[in-house]
């Protein structure tokens, strides 16, 4: 009989303080997403004998359907895997088409960088996560390909009931994006957005998928979809070539991390912004932050100043890789954050300029199997519905993560053909002792390395359980000294960071808000104690398992 691990009895007050809907979900195998359809068809996918990988690939299917408000079958996508030796992060972000430079920009669209799109063909990228999904079940899956894919391509062929959220967050998109390109076709068939518990089809993403069941994810950029996306962009006045397609690959990586409290929180390294949450945390290392109490104006106070300082060098510096001027070792180096966080006053709210250390709408799931493997793994179309372009035939929704590109030539983001733009989409992992401790992420532009500190932090210092540190209020902070609280903040706090000098602002983006995370921490051997698992109630999702 195996023995329960001395690790099983986490560090947590159990008690939730926060009003919520939602309780941990105590299991071996679990999965948790932002969507339930999603969620069951990777608990489905584990029944049938398919490992964490399996169940991943196949809630990541399911959900690019039933939350199309936040991603698609033309996202991007990240991961993090533990395998049961080591960490294996993926990078499944889209490179630039080849004609894609500041002149070609300017030529379209004037000097002036705010005139460039925000959505249509001008934004989009080639799209990673069909790439991803395939290049995680190639190396890791236990299952079939066109088993994993199974419960979407019938979600697409039978329908599904829109859940409340994923409604409001589709009635809200289409003021916005009605009439661009297969859009109102694919989204709004009955010339209107669909209501809540609504049967809802997708005909042509089912016949995507079966046929990136049947080329494991080849077809989407070497054969007969590739050339429909091709031809569409073609006829719209895009760019985007079968040539850039298939030349696309997703990249393995390293993952890069920071010590907090005994455990060592690891991201994906840039393009992505994980390592906005790195910065952060390595300069509250050297606060007096798990000496204030976890509600005080202390407490926030600095590890809002801390987030700012991170963001100005992320802001700053972050890139595809090959065109950073700094490297990641340069912008964790302990003696510049330690410098970094001397920066930092107690009672006034500041706004920071990047430092100089010595040269030298996105969907969030985690699933995690009895046998130890854990998946931590993020996609999005970014603004809600991406680029608002959907390729007929296909029901393929493109991002338009291009838009993340500068065009300022002196920037290390700026744009330049087959060049990966800065992201804002971070799956995270946690270990503790190089053993695994936790798969999670909290989605949301740029509250997700926010939502990772506050969550962990809470966590870690403050010993609160996973769905009690999900539930807590949160703030986000967007530019100078503007900062957002959300509803259950309490007042004297707000009074408090007020008189410091935050400036208390509404926030303007309904569809982003502050973020939505799913967390599945380790308990002690998975086979015996299994995991605990939390989801956000700010989404329609839910933690599952048996």
């Amino acid at each position: 009989m195996r023995q329960s691990s001395a690790q099983t009895h986490a560090p947590f007050d159990w008690a939730n303080r926060y009003p919520t809907v939602r309780t941990p979900v105590f299991a071996r195998n679990v999965v948790a997403t932002s969507q339930p359809l999603a969620a069951s068809a990777g608990l489905l996918t584990l029944q049938r004998g398919g490992n964490a990988v399996d169940a991943a690939v196949a809630s990541a299917a399911v959900i690019s359907l039933t939350e199309p408000c936040s991603n698609g079958l033309g996202s991007d996508a990240f991961a993090i895997v533990w395998d049961g030796t080591g960490l294996h992060g993926l990078n499944a972000s889209g490179t630039a088409p080849s004609t894609w430079t500041p002149e070609y920009f300017r030529r379209r669209y004037g000097p002036d960088p705010a005139a460039r799109p925000v959505r249509g063909w001008d934004t989009v990228t080639v799209p990673g996560a069909v790439a991803g999904w395939a290049a995680l079940h190639q190396r890791f899956g236990r299952l079939g390909f066109d088993v994993a894919l199974a419960p979407a391509i019938e979600y697409a062929e039978r329908g599904f009931a829109v859940s409340p959220i994923v409604q409001e967050k589709w009635r809200r998109a289409v003021p916005l994006l009605s009439g661009m390109a297969g859009f109102d076709q694919h989204f709004l068939p009955r010339g209107r957005s669909p209501a809540i518990g609504e049967h809802f089809v997708l005909p042509g993403a089912a016949r995507a998928l079966k046929l990136i069941a049947e080329s494991g994810g080849q077809d989407f950029y070497r054969g007969q979809i590739a050339e429909a996306i091709a031809a569409y962009a073609l006829a719209g006045g895009g760019t985007l070539s079968r040539a850039d397609l298939d030349q696309y690959r997703p990249v393995w990586v390293d993952t890069i991390g920071q010590p907090l409290a005994g455990y060592e929180l690891h991201e994906i390294p840039p393009n992505g912004q994980g390592i906005a949450a790195l910065i952060c945390l390595g300069i509250l290392r050297h606060t007096d932050l798990a000496s204030y109490p976890v509600e005080s104006a202390d407490w926030h106070h600095v590890t809002i100043e801390a987030m700012k300082l991170a963001f100005a060098d992320v802001y700053a510096h972050v890139a595809d890789p090959a065109a950073m001027r700094l490297t990641v070792g340069q912008m964790l180096d302990e003696d510049y954050l330690r410098q970094r966080a001397r920066l930092i006053e107690p009672s006034r709210a500041q706004t920071f300029a990047p430092g100089a250390p010595d040269r030298g709408g996105t969907i969030y799931l985690s699933a995690a199997d009895a046998g130890g493997m854990m998946v931590s793994l993020i996609q999005s179309n970014y603004m809600g519905f991406g680029s608002g372009i959907v390729v007929p035939g296909f029901g393929i929704s493109l991002q338009n993560r291009g838009y993340g590109f500068s065009l300022d030539p002196g920037h290390p983001n700026c744009v330049a053909p087959g060049k990966r733009p800065f992201h804002t989409i971070i799956p995270a992992f946690l270990m503790r002792d190089n053993t695994p401790q936790m798969s999670f992420g909290v989605m949301g532009g740029n509250m997700q390395p926010q939502g990772h500190v506050q969550t962990l932090t809470r966590m870690l210092l403050a010993h609160q359980q996973p769905q009690a540190a999900c539930d807590a209020p949160r703030w986000k902070w967007n530019c100078g000294l503007d900062l957002e609280l959300e509803d259950g903040m309490p007042p004297q706090l707000a009074a408090e960071l007020q008189q410091r000098g935050h400036r208390i602002v509404r926030g303007e983006d309904a569809y982003m808000d502050f973020g939505s995370g799913q967390f599945i921490w380790r308990l002690g051997d998975p086979g015996v104690d299994g995991y605990v698992a939390a989801s956000d109630s700010r989404r329609d999702g839910q933690a599952c398992g048996f």
